[in-house]
């Protein structure tokens, strides 16, 4: 595998996948404004899928252009409600309010990545997952949102799927990495043809 691949992401979560799949990167976050670019985005009626999809090139190519002959991944995920975009909660208020828009419905999860080399995108894939959360009282929301530390909660956008998140589902189809944020299968087949 390729050792100098750089993460344009803090993400501790995308960290912990490439490790675990021996896939070894320095990390430099982008640091892109994402509230901005997503208010821009939507503005222009962008779809969630197109918004993540810019995020993570957005991210990939801004930490490239300073980081000469290096691969950097960047990646973005972003959930689709029925067309609607939800992005991770700033606080504990606005994650009840985004478990409480999800109680008993299906959602898709999607999870962008993109590699740039020298300020330009090579190469993306999006993945994407459908998850269908159960019914909930507000109670029991509350109840599950004090069991999970600011971290958690922060990290993986309302839910920790390997964790205490995956009792919210009913049903879950797709990759549980791609759920995490990194849809690593495609990336692994990526770096194997560069190599």
């Amino acid at each position: 595998m390729l050792n100098n691949i750089i993460l344009a992401s803090k993400s501790k979560v995308r960290k912990n996948i490439l490790d675990k799949n021996e896939i070894f990167c320095d990390v430099i976050p982008s640091n892109v404004d994402e509230d901005m670019v997503k208010q821009s985005l939507l503005n222009e009626k962008a779809t969630p899928e197109i918004i993540s999809k810019n995020l993570a090139e957005l991210k990939a190519n801004k930490v490239s252009l300073k980081n000469h002959d290096q691969f950097v991944l960047g990646a973005d995920s972003v959930i689709d409600l029925e067309g609607e975009l939800i992005s991770k909660p700033e606080n504990r208020k606005e994650a009840l309010l985004i478990l409480k828009k999800l109680n008993g419905k299906e959602h898709c999860l999607i999870s962008s990545v993109c590699i740039s080399k020298n300020g330009s995108m090579i190469w993306n894939h999006t993945d994407k997952a459908k998850l269908k959360m159960k019914n909930f009282t507000e109670q029991e929301l509350i109840m599950y949102l004090a069991k999970i530390s600011d971290n958690t909660l922060y990290a993986y956008n309302v839910y920790q799927i390997e964790g205490e998140g995956r009792k919210l589902f009913s049903e879950i189809t797709g990759d549980e990495n791609t759920i995490m944020g990194l849809p690593i299968q495609k990336i692994k087949e990526y770096l194997k043809e560069i190599r």
